[in-house]
């Protein structure tokens, strides 16, 4: 890139859409954020509207051309990030049939469990998605059951950036990589998976195009180009999926190298050669390009953590917070520092919504173990910050036996703002830790994508002279040790308690405790 050129990253996330302008060597110019709503109609469903999700689309775009004060014409490209597993059924005019269901919606538990049960290893093994209700499969399976006049009316089933790039092109198209997440894509042939279409009778006909992430769009359509303040014939590039694409823009590419993302949930993953999957199925495998896969895993039960600990029990922190003007959040992790490694005996089991990698286990239920007379607020707080790891280390123990040992961690999400998490985090693992300076690791990656596919960079590697690294952290090996007797407590007490979540689980489902009316 030249001093003067521009790539923009546009990231789908789940609860807000980011437009991030990149100079040459990654260096951010521009970003702006649009928020929108999720709606839970009924227990255990999630679900967005795709207008909604395109309108935040134009306005995040508008703001950052607006922003920039510059030429849009040297923006050199586009690339797009998005938010894995969502699914739609359209009509033949591309109309939506239903709101986009997104990843955290559990309607389909029933259906996945029947999976698990007879051929979704088989599956599994194929596509790389672990059978769970976040799936397009498993919701798709809910859909035919439960909801056949939409799954029969239905043209096309698409995610939410494929809807994205239908209203830009008029064309539906799935690149690989978020393709690779849907349970319906066969990762050795790059193609739908015959096994998982028959189990849902669906023509390849009703499922979109499928493209390399490298692949280039042009043509825009004029209203929304012009809304957006872009021209028509910039390229624009399909992408892949966040997760990768945050791989990539944190540097995370080598042998060894381990890309910890800890926001509101959380996820563990590494670059492989080709793709992997783990009898087991304890892990994911997406693809980036046909030379790069992502083996990982992610928890549900990352930051939410720390926020269900503020909002039901922090209500000193935040009044102490307000008046000292303080984050509450800070303040907690000041009391947590108070404590030694270990919480002195006091363990969190962290699966308060049930629980992804490297378990799948939605009736998973969180738990305090060992609690004393000695233990106090401080204690609590420390535990829920190690009890987050823990589930964190998991999943690298998955990977570790899929994909080989790590050598560095490099992390990033909200909890990468604290020293203390980030220390634990290093403690825990046992291995350096290195905090980059980036903020938009998945748009970033798009960007990177994007100048790619046109050739103006010669190979994803090169992302890794753009990262710069801000901290470093070595493990405490005494407390390393702690960590591990723990880890193993931790580890013992699911499997013993495995049986009794779902007993408890069904318990809280049926309502039966709740007074009579």
């Amino acid at each position: 890139m030249k001093e003067q050129d521009m790539v923009l990253g546009l990231d789908i996330g789940t609860t807000s859409l980011k437009a991030v302008l990149f100079g040459p060597g990654g260096r951010m110019i521009a970003k702006h954020s649009s928020e929108y709503p999720l709606y839970q109609p009924h227990p255990d469903w999630a679900e967005q509207d795709p207008e909604e999700i395109l309108q935040g689309l134009v306005d995040a775009v508008r703001h950052v051309t607006f922003k920039c004060k510059a030429d849009v014409s040297r923006i050199k490209a586009i690339g797009f990030s998005s938010a894995m597993h969502s699914l739609i059924a359209l009509d033949g005019e591309g109309q939506p049939l239903t709101r986009s269901i997104v990843w955290t919606d559990n309607r389909s538990a029933e259906q996945a469990e029947k999976l698990k049960q007879g051929g979704g290893h088989d599956i599994y093994m194929r596509t790389g998605t672990p059978i769970h209700p976040m799936s397009p499969l498993c919701k798709l399976l809910w859909m035919k059951e439960k909801a056949p006049d939409i799954y029969n009316q239905a043209a096309m089933f698409a995610g939410i950036k494929e809807y994205i790039i239908y209203r830009l092109f008029d064309t539906y198209v799935m690149d690989y990589s978020v393709a690779s997440a849907t349970g319906l894509f066969e990762l050795e042939k790059l193609d739908w998976d015959e096994g998982a279409l028959k189990l849902l009778e669906l023509e390849p006909s009703r499922l979109p195009k499928l493209v390399p992430t490298t692949y280039v769009m042009k043509g825009m359509n004029k209203t929304l180009a012009s809304h957006m303040g872009l021209g028509t014939d910039i390229p624009v590039v399909v992408g892949a999926s966040d997760g990768v694409l945050a791989n990539l823009g944190v540097g995370a590419m080598g042998s060894g190298e381990v890309a910890v993302t800890i926001g509101t949930s959380g996820a563990v993953r590494m670059m492989s050669g080709k793709p992997l999957t783990d009898p087991q199925q304890r892990t994911f495998c997406y693809a980036l390009t046909d030379k790069h896969w992502v083996v990982g895993g992610p928890t549900n039960n990352g930051g939410i953590m720390l926020r269900w600990l503020r909002d039901q029990f922090g209500s000193p922190e935040v009044e102490v917070a307000k008046r000292l003007e303080m984050d509450p959040y800070d303040l907690m992790i000041k009391y947590a520092e108070k404590v030694p490694a270990g919480a002195e005996g006091l363990l969190f089991i962290p699966f308060l919504t049930g629980e992804r990698a490297p378990i799948w286990d939605p009736d998973a239920r969180g738990l305090f173990f060992g609690i004393s007379l000695r233990h106090q607020r401080e204690h609590f707080i420390r535990a829920v910050l190690e009890g987050v790891i823990f589930s964190i280390f998991s999943i690298g123990v998955a990977l570790r036996d899929l994909a080989g040992p790590a050598t560095t961690i490099i992390a990033s999400g909200g909890f990468a703002r604290s020293a203390l998490w980030r220390q634990i985090l290093s403690d825990v693992m046992g291995k350096e830790l290195l905090v980059p300076e980036v903020e938009e690791a998945s748009a970033l990656g798009a960007a990177a994508v994007a100048l790619y596919a046109i050739k103006d960079i010669d190979s994803l590697e090169e992302v890794k002279e753009w990262v710069r690294i801000s901290e470093k952290h070595e493990p405490n090996l005494q407390n390393s040790e702690v960590y591990l007797q723990l880890f193993d407590m931790y580890e013992r007490l699911y499997s013993k308690l495995k049986s009794e979540f779902s007993i408890m689980a069904e318990f809280q489902r049926s309502g039966s405790f709740l007074p009579k009316q």
